[in-house]
C-alpha cells in the first residue's frame, strides 16, 4: 500500500511526460482502461483526461470513437510503433461504476458523491474505497438550481427546493414568484447528481422526488428542456446550465449564494460538491493509477477548469467585509486574502478528511512559493452550533490547530490562530451534512 501511495505522488507532483510514457504498458488485447459511473464526469472531463494522460504518454493520433450506446465512448490513440491503445468510458451514473467494480468490468469508477457505506461493505475484497489513495477528489462542482430564462424569481432556500421537488409546492406562486405549475425537470436514480440532490435537499427533511418530474440520464438534454420551458426547474451540474438561468441558494441561516467559482471552490456555496475517482487498492492496473495521478496534477487540474467545473489550484481572494461579519472577521479581511480552499474534517472527529490531506500539499506549496512561511498566514476555525457558545468557540479553535499542526511539521510559522465558533454559518446544522460543512478552517496570507 505505501508504495502505491509513493507511486501514485511520483507520478502526481515530479514526473515529466518522459516518466508517464515509461511508466504505462500497452496491453497486447482489449483496453488498457476501463472507466464507468458518473454522466457528469464521464460526459466531457473523463474524456479531456483520458486524452491529455495519453498526449502526455506520447501517443498520437489521440480521438474519441462513439461504439453506439448512448453515453459510451471510446478514446484511442496510437504508439509511435503503430500499435493501438484504447481506453473505456460508460457514464451511466455513479452507482453502475461502484457496480461495474464489484463485477470486474471496470478498473476505476467515476462517481459525483460518496461512495455509500453497504458500497464500501460490497468492494471490501478490493481494499477499503474509503482510503486516501482510493478515494480521489479530482473537482470541486456545484448543483445549480436552473430556471428558463424568462423566471423573474432570483433566489430559494434549500427549504423552498425540497417543497418545490417533492410536489408540495405545485405553482411558482407557492414560493414567491409568478408563472402558474411548476414543472419538475430531474436526473435518473442512476446518476450521483440526484444522489447529491436528494441527500441535500430532500432525504434529510423527509420528503422524496415528485413522481410527476421528467427524468433524464443526460445533464445537457436536461438542461436544454428547462431552457425551452418557462415554468420549468431542474437541478444540474455546473458545467451544464448552458442557456437556463441559475438562481442564488440559501441553506438554514446563511446567505442566499450564487455557484459562483469562489464559493464552490471553498464548498461554502449550499450545494457544493466533490467529484471523485476511486481507486480499488488492491487494483493492479497501472493505467487506472496514472489517470488518478494525472487528474491531480497541474495538467489535469487545468482540464478541470477547462471543462467548467472548478479545479483545486489554490488561489487568493479578497473577501469584502460586511455587517454579518464578527468584528475580528472584518478585520482579517481588510488586512488579508483568504485562500480558495476550506480544510474540513472526518465526520464526528477532528481528523482531516481525505481532500484536506491532498489540500494540504497544494496550500504548503502556495506559502512556500510566495514566501510567505514566516507569520504571514493566519488560521480561522468555524464549528456547528453547541449548547454552550463558549464549547463552539473551543472546538473551532482545536480544527484550527490540527491544521496547524500539519503545517508547522512543513515549517510554517503562523501568525495567529482564531476561532469563530458557530457564527457565518454556510449550511444549516439540523442535518450532518450541513454540520460538517460548518466544521471548517479556512486558511488566510498576507
Amino acid at each position: 500500500m505505501m508504495l502505491r501511495v509513493l507511486y501514485l505522488w511520483i507520478l502526481g507532483a515530479l514526473a515529466p511526460a518522459s516518466v508517464f510514457a515509461a511508466a504505462l504498458p500497452t496491453p497486447e488485447h482489449g483496453p488498457a482502461l476501463r472507466i464507468q459511473g458518473s454522466n457528469t464526469i464521464g460526459a466531457a472531463l473523463g474524456p479531456a483526461l483520458v486524452e491529455g494522460l495519453m498526449r502526455e504518454q506520447g501517443l498520437i493520433k489521440v480521438h474519441r470513437e462513439i461504439p453506439g450506446t448512448t453515453n459510451e465512448l471510446r478514446i484511442a490513440g496510437e504508439t509511435a510503433q503503430g500499435r493501438r491503445v484504447v481506453v473505456d468510458i460508460a457514464a451511466h451514473g455513479s452507482s453502475t461504476g461502484f457496480t461495474a467494480l464489484q463485477a470486474g468490468t471496470a478498473d476505476l469508477a467515476a462517481s459525483s458523491r460518496p461512495i455509500k457505506d453497504g458500497e464500501v461493505s460490497n468492494l471490501r475484497s478490493l481494499g477499503d474505497l474509503k482510503s486516501p489513495v482510493a478515494e480521489q477528489v479530482i473537482a470541486i462542482d456545484g448543483l445549480a438550481i436552473i430556471l428558463h430564462p424568462h423566471n423573474p424569481l432570483t433566489q430559494l432556500n434549500t427549504d423552498q427546493l425540497a417543497r418545490i421537488f417533492s410536489g408540495e409546492a405545485k405553482s411558482w406562486e407557492d414560493v414567491g414568484g409568478v408563472g402558474g405549475t411548476i414543472h419538475l425537470y430531474a436526473r435518473d436514480d442512476q446518476s450521483g447528481t440526484y444522489d447529491t440532490f436528494k441527500e441535500l435537499v430532500l432525504s434529510g427533511r423527509g420528503k422524496a422526488l415528485s413522481a410527476t418530474a421528467k427524468r433524464f440520464e443526460s445533464s445537457e438534454q436536461l438542461s436544454d428542456a428547462v431552457s425551452q420551458d418557462p415554468q420549468a426547474i431542474g437541478f444540474i451540474g455546473l458545467p451544464y446550465v448552458r442557456e437556463a438561468k441559475a438562481v442564488a441558494i440559501a441553506d438554514g441561516p446563511s446567505q442566499a449564494m450564487l455557484p459562483l467559482n469562489s464559493l464552490i471552490a471553498t464548498e461554502d456555496y449550499p450545494l457544493s460538491r466533490r467529484l471523485f475517482f476511486y481507486l480499488p487498492p488492491n487494483g493492479k492496473n497501472p493505467w487506472a493509477d496514472a489517470l488518478v495521478a494525472y487528474a491531480q496534477s497541474s495538467q489535469g487540474q487545468a482540464i478541470v477548469a477547462a471543462n467548467g467545473f472548478i479545479a483545486q489550484t489554490v488561489q487568493a481572494m479578497a473577501v469584502t467585509p460586511n455587517a454579518l461579519m464578527p468584528e475580528g472577521y472584518q478585520a482579517l479581511s481588510r488586512h488579508a486574502q483568504r485562500l480558495t480552499v476550506n480544510f474540513r474534517f472526518e465526520e464526528g472527529s477532528a481528523t482531516l478528511d481525505n481532500k484536506a490531506r491532498q489540500d494540504l500539499s497544494r496550500v504548503l506549496d502556495y506559502i512556500k512559493q510566495r514566501d510567505k512561511t514566516n507569520r504571514q498566514v493566519t488560521l480561522v476555525g468555524f464549528g456547528d452550533a453547541k449548547t454552550d457558545p463558549a464549547r463552539a468557540d473551543l472546538l473551532s479553535k482545536l480544527r484550527a490547530m490540527a491544521v496547524r499542526r500539519e503545517l508547522v511539521k512543513r515549517g510554517v510559522v503562523f501568525r495567529e490562530i482564531r476561532g469563530f465558533g458557530a457564527e457565518m454559518p454556510v449550511a444549516a446544522n439540523s442535518a450532518d451534512e450541513g454540520r460538517i460543512k460548518n466544521r471548517r478552517v479556512e486558511v488566510w496570507v498576507y
